[in-house]
């Protein structure tokens, strides 16, 4: 048997060449390579036909064509950003004003990176992983804007190998967590930082090791009841359809997790654990156990304001999916639930993403966003979904800050913007007074049809800054009410 086991795709072509075809065929099934390398889109009315969630809870696509859509961080503006490691790029999905479930619009935030993957919003910095080290950028999350140039906080961290991603987050204790995935399907590294979370202070100083034996954690967050820090780790493969499993770990200072000398909870592992009983036996055992293969990366505990009872002390993890099982498993999100007792719950929560060995989506990570909603990437058709829980919906336009004031300059454009003035219209409840759609039972609507026959932009801009009376005074900048007035004329010409 193989010492050192290297699983790639360059290391699956060597094993079929030495001769391990028939093991490794029966690990892996004939749409491999679809499932690795995704899809740009699927058959309309699939995702509806197939997606579901939880009683009350509902779903829309609220992004897409993001090739490689992966980590993302909610910004306190609304926005939604979300690192693109194959395209080196991260980018800005802007709220949804017009309370659509989808996003206003796409817009790339950051290019010729190396790698992105994780991200974080700290003390106006926005710091992003790459491969091989963590930069940050001054970041003006009210406008959702970098507003200078990068600054490396670290370098140098080993990159590439089997789990070349990286994940970075400021913990509640003000320390930069980074996450680094070994280089092997099962080995000893040479490089004590792989298979290892650090920690260092938010410019890149005093950098240590924080965990060892986490094969590649790549989602983790801390508990908001306790403070105690989670993360998932994908445990290794080649070892059969259903062992051994994945993990959620509680990590803590200085602990030994298992990998690569033991397996789950403390099992020896047939490669390299003889002769480690010591190490295996200071372990520490996994808090929780996902299903083998089914490669857990993202993680968020849930702010449970507005939510069922039964989301007070829970956690929602994406599930990636098998690629080496005979049958598919995983291709899903799960919620964790904690009793008083410690105990963790598994269950379904957005499923329906495989069925019947169809691959129609990858789920990578989860945030909550400012509006309260859940939002979850997948890499494979390049898509943001976002959910909510009841009527949380209809309060989204009312319930973020504008970021538009002070953005562009009148200089900058002459006349208003009518996709800006949009958002205004919808975040000032227009429609309750002008649409018959939206306005309450038995209120009298008061029509804005053949409005261009009356008004043209700047005329109509500058009844918005004093109004005949009952209409109320909105306080906006000039650039506002142009911008406003440019949407209404289009609409009600």
């Amino acid at each position: 048997m193989l010492k050192r086991v290297i699983l790639s795709i360059a290391g699956v072509l060597l094993i079929l060449v030495i001769g391990g075809a028939a093991f490794v065929l029966s690990q892996i099934n004939a749409p491999l390579w679809g499932t690795l390398f995704g899809r740009a889109e699927v058959q309309a009315g699939t995702l509806e036909a197939r997606l579901r969630l939880p009683e009350g809870f509902v779903w829309t696509r609220y992004a897409a064509g993001i090739t490689n859509a992966r980590f993302m961080v909610a910004t306190a503006g609304g926005d939604i950003l979300v690192s693109a490691p194959r395209q080196g790029k991260v980018f800005r999905l802007l709220p949804d004003w017009d309370g659509n479930g989808v996003s206003d619009g796409t817009e790339v935030l950051l290019k010729d990176l190396n790698r992105p993957h994780g991200l974080d919003i700290w003390n106006g910095h926005l710091y992003v992983a790459e491969t091989d080290g963590i930069l940050r950028y001054a970041f003006d999350e009210a406008a959702g804007e970098v507003v200078g140039p990068p600054e490396p906080v670290v370098r140098g961290l080993p990159g590439g190998g089997n789990h070349w991603t990286r994940t970075v987050r400021i913990g509640p204790d003000g320390w930069m967590y980074v996450s680094i995935g070994s280089s092997c399907n099962v080995c000893e590294e040479d490089d004590k930082r792989r298979a290892a979370m650090m920690r260092f202070r938010p410019d890149g100083s005093e950098g240590e090791i924080y965990a060892t034996g986490l094969r590649n954690s790549v989602g983790f967050d801390w508990a908001p009841w306790d403070g105690a820090l989670y993360a998932t780790d994908n445990g290794r493969d080649m070892l059969g359809d259903d062992y051994p499993p994945c993990e959620l770990n509680r990590i803590e200072e200085g602990g030994f997790y298992g990998w690569p000398y033991a397996n789950g909870d403390r099992a020896v592992d047939p490669d390299l654990g003889a002769g480690k009983g010591a190490e295996i036996a200071g372990s520490l055992p996994p808090a929780h156990g996902f299903g083998a293969h089914t490669a857990p990366l993202g993680m968020a505990f849930l702010d449970p304001e507005g939510l069922p009872g039964d989301y007070a002390r829970s956690a929602l993890v994406a599930l990636h999916g098998s690629w080496n099982r005979s049958r598919k498993s995983g291709y899903r999100v799960v919620s964790l639930h904690w009793g008083e007792d410690g105990r963790i719950v598994e269950r379904d929560f957005m499923t329906g993403f495989e069925a019947d060995e169809d691959v129609i989506g990858r789920p990578v990570d989860i945030v909550q966003g400012a509006d309260g909603a859940i939002y979850v990437s997948d890499d494979f058709t390049g898509s943001v979904y976002r959910v909510t829980y009841g009527g949380q919906a209809a309060k989204t336009a009312d319930a973020l800050p504008l970021p538009m004031s002070g953005r562009v300059s009148m200089t900058d454009r002459v006349g208003g913007d009518a996709d800006y003035g949009r958002r205004h219209f919808a975040r000032l409840g227009c429609a309750i007074c002008h649409d018959d759609q939206a306005a309450p039972v038995g209120m009298r609507v008061v029509s804005l049809e053949n409005l261009g026959g009356r008004y043209d932009e700047a005329g109509l801009a500058d009844y918005l800054a004093a109004p005949q009376p009952p209409m109320p005074l909105f306080e906006m900048t000039e650039m506002e009410r142009l911008d406003l007035a440019a949407y209404v004329l289009r609409k009600y010409p």
